[in-house]
């Protein structure tokens, strides 16, 4: 993984890294089309903190940097024929799938990132600052409103086609199951029981071991095959 330090901010470390990825990866990928999205986003990060609107601008840069190296590491678990995380395995398990949209990839690798890694960057950004969850609520919420903001382009651009407006096709029942409001205010509450839970390891470690799975499971279901 690329080292930080070798760049003018660590968000530009991480943007030179998705960068790469985005160059070197098929585009039909579904690794590729996450990364393309989650490269926007980070974009929309770096200039929202250059632009100031961040209340606290080196929190919001701890957090985007802690989140943004979870989803890298996972990468690189799955370049190295390691293990990633089982929230992120699915993703990496039908990522050349032809029967799986890229708007199935992009919400998948949404939900892995969400679901699981927001929760455990936060606690990662308080153990850095020397802070509480509560002290993050703002860029948490500023990072949140910035993807939300996001989703509707994103499933604009990924839509298949007018078919999709049709109740019957089965992509329509799959885009209803899964919500980012509702994945951001779980792992809300998801990082505050870590925080308070940091102190009994093994019960952290097993809550963490279930989140894990919960949300790879849902991942799993988002990256059904669909018939064309």
């Amino acid at each position: 993984m690329a080292q930080l330090e070798h760049f003018t901010t660590p968000v530009d470390a991480v943007l030179a890294r998705m960068r790469a990825l985005d160059a070197e990866l098929p585009e039909r990928d579904g690794v590729a089309v996450f990364n393309r999205v989650y490269l926007t986003v980070t974009e929309e990060v770096e200039r929202s903190l250059d632009a100031g609107e961040f209340p606290d601008p080196s929190a919001a840069t701890a957090l985007d940097v802690r989140f943004a190296e979870r989803y890298l590491a996972a990468v690189d678990a799955g370049a190295e024929d390691r293990r990633p995380p089982a929230c992120w395995r699915p993703l990496f398990q039908f990522r050349g799938h032809p029967g799986v949209r890229p708007l199935q990839f992009a919400l998948a690798g949404i939900n892995a990132h969400i679901g699981h890694d927001l929760a455990l960057a936060v606690v990662d950004t308080c153990r850095t600052l020397g802070c509480e969850p509560a002290d993050l609520e703002d860029e948490f919420d500023r990072v949140g409103d910035l993807l939300v903001s996001l989703e509707e382009r994103i499933r604009e651009d990924l839509m298949p086609g007018p078919d999709l407006l049709q109740i019957a096709d089965p992509i329509t029942h799959l885009l209803g199951s899964w919500s980012l409001e509702r994945a951001r205010e779980a792992t809300w509450a998801a990082a505050r029981a870590l925080w308070v839970l940091r102190r009994c390891e093994d019960v952290a470690e097993d809550f963490t071991e279930r989140l894990d799975a919960a949300v790879g499971f849902a991942g799993r279901m988002l990256l059904t095959p669909l018939a064309d």
